[in-house]
């Protein structure tokens, strides 16, 4: 019997996940990553349900010091990281490789909402869309193909509504746990909060439009992000949203609403189809959304320049952009 370790959380995603994997033959070996949070007792009781292995794996130190601080560092320097996608190749993903290794598995397994199939022509690991509104093929992006080439996605053809009616079918106990909207290691999702408990909480200073005109006090540059329209407590007669931050002048920029970029750079990018030589037509997500863009993606050694058919919000440095062809996530990387 071919042995898979799977990520089990203790939400109901893993935990039919884990069904799954049973039903199609798998010894199924259940991990808990424990980053120091509750959740492994519900993790526990899913595993005892169905009848698999089960062990917690303390990953708390690897966090800190891979995501965790440059979390922390990035928003303190004007910039808006997405976490999950630090985590997923740093963190998450070779804990359970090393873990299934030394169990002897071939595969790991997590309940993410996405496919991957082998590109036939040259045998790469290719990570596609879950077809529902629940993909999270832009989390996985930085996924190397040494990982991918070992990981099964389970969910990857059903929706939050399918694996809802299958867990409560199957009497899993965690069939009714609410999903989890937060950063893992900040339950309360108040990560200026966090960022000011770690660091002590940055100083005030000015919101100021493109000319360097003062338009008010804003409470520190970390508790805001390029794109940001709402919370920004300052009147200006229209509506405004934060083109930049200048961390150097402690200053964040404020744009008439509506204005956009037509242009972007991405750095440190992340080629899950074979690295393009010339410039390619893609699809483009720059940030966690349903959106997608049209546009031009021309790679530039290890970045890539990014020309959209109609301009667009001005994403955040820090953030992913990925880009698809189709259902297929050529590549992504983080932001400038």
């Amino acid at each position: 019997m071919e042995k898979v370790v799977l990520g089990l959380s203790g939400g109901v995603d893993s935990a039919v996940s884990a069904a799954l994997l049973k039903e199609q033959g798998f010894e199924v070996l259940g991990v808990f990553l424990d980053i120091g949070i509750a959740g492994a007792a519900d993790a526990k009781s899913v595993a005892d349900m169905l009848g698999i292995g089960f062990e917690v794996l303390p990953i708390a130190a690897e966090l800190e010091e891979k995501v965790c601080l440059p979390f922390s560092r990035s928003y303190l320097a004007g910039r808006t990281p997405n976490p999950c996608i630090m985590c997923n190749p740093k963190v998450k993903f070779p804990a359970l490789i090393a873990y299934a290794d030394e169990a002897g598995a071939k595969y790991i397994a997590t309940g993410h909402y996405a496919r991957t199939e082998t590109d036939s022509a040259t045998g790469r690991t290719l990570l596609l869309k879950n077809r529902s509104p629940n993909d999270q093929s832009y989390m996985l992006c930085m996924l190397p193909q040494h990982i991918l080439q070992r990981t099964i996605f389970p969910l990857g053809g059903m929706d939050k509504g399918m694996v809802r009616e299958r867990a409560a079918g199957l009497g899993i106990p965690v069939a009714k746990k609410p999903d989890s909207m937060e950063i893992c290691f900040i339950p309360d999702n108040d990560y200026a909060a966090y960022i000011e408990k770690r660091f002590g909480a940055p100083p005030e200073g000015n919101f100021v439009d493109p000319e360097g005109r003062v338009l008010g006090r804003h409470k520190g540059i970390h508790r805001y992000t390029v794109g940001q329209r709402r919370g920004l407590g300052v009147s200006c007669g229209q509506r405004m949203f934060v083109s930049g931050i200048n961390p150097g002048k402690n200053e964040v920029v404020l744009t008439p609403e509506g204005e956009g970029v037509s242009e972007i750079r991405v750095k440190d990018i992340n080629w899950i189809d074979i690295r393009p030589e010339k410039a390619f037509r893609a699809s483009v997500k720059v940030r966690h959304s349903k959106a997608e863009y049209d546009a031009e993606v021309e790679p530039v050694s290890g970045e890539a320049r990014v020309f959209f058919r109609k301009p667009v919000r001005r994403p955040a440095p820090g953030q992913s952009a990925v880009f698809y062809r189709g259902d297929a996530v050529i590549g992504g990387g983080e932001i400038q």
